[in-house]
């Protein structure tokens, strides 16, 4: 071999002396001269593959490469002898004849003129023995074999050799490689007896391709590796004379697919393993599938130790795991599907992974919005895609990945894999096997399925049984009456209450409890939602502005998990104004079949719609479910929710309410909140926002941040930031809101990106009323805090009432719906009100404004007026407080 690696010099070696009949070509119509191919024949078959001693004797000037001279070969009968002069062994057969003309070597060496001459007259014995004997082109009874040789193109077409080769025994002819091309390619003969012997044809090795040599386009080097794989075939096959068997053409009907049958092996797999060539999937496809696993593993073998072609090769990256065991939640197409990871809380749609079948080419479904429709027989294809795998527990094997186009010059990072689902070893082969989708045609060098070679075989057959794709015929029309439209929903809403229990299959979820379902049997699809439950809502695909209810989002992944493109069990009750059906799922069947709503209830993710509760209609197993809910705490019962008993109605006339409080807030001197004592809300609340807080930590999320809306707002109380339950009063310019913390009664603004997130629906004002109540000292008003005279009055009613039980006498409420409150110190009869009037750092109201109260107030509420308005006038005598400098007057009310 040479020093740098590559194929083994090549030699064109010339008997010297001695000329033979020239055998057929383009020069002579094809036909042999007399003897020229038994005299060939006799060399191929005595020398190919053996081993020989030469002597070059002359090298012309423009000989290029060839060289003339004497080549020695063993003496079969004695080995041990001397060796065979083959050019005097040709003549004495009478396949070759000394050249008349001879020539000495020229040079001064005595020795050697003896040699040639000794040669010379060896030739000249050797023909005279042919002729005497009538050898080889000297017979005169049995004329040699005289060839006209048949070739593929001009004379016959290749599909022919091949129909014909499939009638021959064992579908195989003997041939002899005649020349090689490149390591896939090569020029045979046939020589087995009948109609096409000493027929030529281009042969290509089924399977494999090889590097390309493009010795007949200029200035194009040739391929890598090209040069040893020539090398590689022309030292096992060129001119062996093998078993060949055909299995189709190329794509221009010019040359032969086949393969050679050796006794040592498979040339094509050799090659492969040696790194020489890849597999080629167009001929591939027409080979003899069983032979397949084995150029599989050739070509692995290769490409784990860098051989050859590979010796840069790299396995391909896959992102996360190569295997995944899972659930498959929702077929996306008829290839693509996406899967919940084992092990893994679908508490986010992060969670779901997406796969599309490895070298696998479903029809592609349309896109109504760009007016694409779908391709034929791709309905088929998904929902048979949906049949064998949703739901069910699948094993993921990733082969590939692939960066998937998206528009607007974005990629997705595809993963392709073979995935076995229930019963099915591989669902893509299933799909193909039906004829419901192809298998991909890849580049040569590209990754595809692990399974690959079972696909094609499954998509032969196929092909063969003419199935749905592969067929003349058109799949069936599908006309859906689709009941979107109210107005058509509710002209088919009696018919569907009429049939009872239907079979639906879950199109797609909405929310928790709302669904679009198609009912095959009645040919129709609609908007169906589960009666007498409320669902909160989840966050709206595509913005981030609106954010979910609480459990909205756990709700609908629950929904999806269970029932999406699955088969139910709806019955209609209802329709609503807007077109939605309303009535009841179950799914399963026999002893196995579930209410469920009566599920989503039982797990805290839908409500007993509470209109129905109020009014007695809800049903009672319903009710059974939720109670029991609440005290599983699962769901949104999973904090404790206080039942806490609001004073919001107005006082019954001549009844006050008399108890027991602690202020929390002070907003002025005459307008704060407090709390009741002995409350348990005020406990029960503090501790579910600290679980709240330990649960999302201090971490902001999107609100709906509108007027009015309850949210959980971050406060520091000095013990570190915390969420608190806080209503929105306003929302400002600058990305900050005003709020209000219902508990405590404080307002402050905080950044709406940082300080606020929603607040989960089992602390919500519906289900645990505001712990502080807002209260307006009765018969008394107090200018604003930025005043020197409120600064005061806030300040004595600080001292008097904060951090220290009082008592409140609630007469009722005012036109703001505050409750309309007298504080008492302990001991005290005097009441805070009248204190702070005599402390001139408030003013009476006045008697209009208190009769404008009515029947708000207890009717004994403006008998308490004339003693707080005694007490004014004390304090005007003494000058004190907003007194001091003279009356106020009428025109400074607008202050209080």
């Amino acid at each position: 071999k040479p020093p740098g690696g590559g194929p083994v010099p090549e030699i064109l070696f010339t008997f010297e002396r001695v000329s033979a009949p020239r055998m057929a070509s383009r020069g002579n119509s094809f036909i042999d001269e007399k003897g020229a191919f038994e005299s060939r024949e006799t060399l191929r078959k005595l020398l190919i593959g053996k081993v020989v001693k030469f002597e070059t004797r002359k090298q012309g000037a423009a000989a290029g490469d060839r060289a003339y001279g004497i080549l020695y070969f063993p003496n079969p009968k004695d080995p041990s002898g001397p060796p065979m002069n083959l050019a005097v062994e040709a003549t004495r057969k009478g396949h070759a004849i000394s050249k008349e003309n001879k020539f000495m070597v020229n040079n001064k060496n005595g020795d050697e003129e003896e040699e040639v001459d000794e040669y010379d007259k060896a030739l000249r014995e050797a023909y005279d023995q042919a002729v005497n004997s009538g050898a080889g082109v000297h017979a005169n009874k049995i004329p040699p074999i005289v060839r006209s040789i048949r070739n593929s193109g001009e004379d016959f077409d290749a599909p022919e050799l091949v129909a014909a080769m499939g009638k021959m025994d064992k579908k195989r002819a003997m041939c002899v490689i005649e020349y090689v091309f490149d390591g896939f390619r090569a020029r045979v003969q046939i020589t087995s007896e009948g109609e096409w012997q000493y027929s030529h044809f281009t042969l290509i090795l089924a399977g494999v391709s090889c590097p390309r040599l493009n010795n007949n386009v200029p200035d194009v080097p040739a391929e890598p590796f090209s040069k040893e794989a020539k090398a590689f075939v022309e030292q096992r096959l060129l001119h062996r004379e093998l078993e060949i068997s055909l299995c189709g053409t190329d794509k221009t009907a010019t040359c032969a697919v086949g393969t050679i049958h050796h006794p040592m092996g498979n040339i094509a797999v050799e090659l492969l393993k040696n790194g020489l060539a890849r597999i080629c999937d167009w001929s591939a496809r027409i080979m003899d599938p069983l032979d397949l696993p084995a150029f599989r593993v050739a070509e692995t073998t290769a490409k784990r130790t860098n051989t050859g072609l590979w010796h840069a090769y790299a396995p391909p990256v896959i992102t996360g795991s190569k295997e995944v065991s899972g659930t498959i939640v929702e077929v996306l197409s008829g290839d693509t599907m996406t899967v919940l990871p084992a092990g893994e809380a679908y508490d986010s749609e992060a969670k779901l992974k997406k796969y599309s079948l490895a070298s696998v080419r479903s029809p592609r479904v349309g896109n109504e919005k760009y007016g694409k429709p779908d391709e034929p027989w791709s309905y088929e294809c998904k929902e048979r895609l949906r049949v064998l795998a949703v739901g069910k527990t699948c094993k993921v094997v990733v082969d590939y990945e692939r960066d998937i186009p998206l528009g607007s010059g974005t990629t997705e990072k595809r993963q392709f894999a073979t995935i076995s689902a229930g019963k099915w070893e591989d669902i893509g082969q299933i799909l193909i096997s039906e004829g419901l989708a192809e298998t991909q045609r890849h580049r040569d060098d590209d990754e595809k399925s692990s399974r690959y070679d079972d696909l094609v075989m499954a998509e032969t057959a196929a092909k063969t049984a003419r199935k749905a794709i592969h067929s003349n015929k058109q799949p069936g029309v599908r006309k859906i009456n689709d009941l979107n439209e109210p107005r058509k929903a509710k002209t088919y809403a009696g018919f569907l209450q009429r049939s009872k229990n239907l079979r639906a299959i879950v199109e797609y979820v909405f929310n928790g409890s709302r669904f679009k379902v198609l009912v095959p049997k009645e040919n129709c699809s609609f908007v169906f939602a589960l009666s007498d439950v409320r669902c909160p809502n989840p966050s709206p695909i595509g913005s981030n502005n609106k954010p979910a209810e609480p459990f909205g989002d756990e709700s609908k992944r629950h929904s999806r998990l269970t029932i999406l493109q699955q088969w139910c069990e709806i019955v209609c009750t209802g329709c609503t104004n807007t077109g939605v059906i309303t009535g009841d799922m179950f799914l399963g069947t026999g002893s196995n079949r579930r209410d469920y709503k009566e599920e989503l209830v039982g797990a805290g993710l839908v409500q007993v719609d509470p209109r129905k509760v109020e009014y007695g209609d809800a049903p009672q197993k319903l009710l059974d479910a939720q109670t029991k809910a609440e005290s599983n705490k699962v769901g949104m019962w999973a904090h404790k929710v206080a039942t806490v008993t609001a004073v919001a109605a107005p006082v019954p006339k001549g009844k006050e309410e008399v108890m027991t409080v602690r202020l929390s807030e002070i907003v002025n001197g005459s307008h704060c909140f407090y709390h009741v004592v002995g409350d348990e809300a005020v406990e029960v609340i503090e501790e579910n926002m600290n679980i709240f807080t330990r649960r999302h930590g201090t971490v902001g999320a999107t609100v709906d941040c509108r007027k009015g809306n309850i949210v959980a707002a971050l406060f520091d109380v000095g013990s570190g930031k915390s969420w608190y339950r806080a209503r929105i009063l306003e929302k400002r310019p600058n990305g900050t809101a005003l709020v209000l913390y219902i508990d405590h009664g404080n307002k402050a603004a905080v950044p709406i990106r940082t300080h606020l997130r929603p607040l989960e629906i089992s602390l919500s004002t519906d289900r645990v009323p505001p712990a502080a109540r807002e209260a307006r000292l009765a018969l008394i008003e107090a200018r604003d805090m930025t005043e020197d005279d409120g600064l005061d009055a806030a300040h004595m009613l600080q001292s008097l009432a904060w951090g220290r039980d009082v008592t409140a006498r609630i007469h009722g409420k005012d036109e703001t719906n505050r409750n309309f409150v007298t504080f008492y110190e302990p001991g005290n009869a005097e009441s805070i009100n009248l204190q702070l009037t005599e402390a001139g750092f408030v003013r009476a109201m006045k008697d209009k404004a208190v009769a404008a109260l009515g029947t708000r107030l207890d009717p004994g509420t403006a008998a308490l007026l004339p003693e707080i308005v005694k007490a004014q006038d004390q304090a005007k005598k003494r000058r004190a407080g907003m007194w001091r400098y003279g009356d106020v007057g009428d025109d400074d009310e607008d202050d209080f």
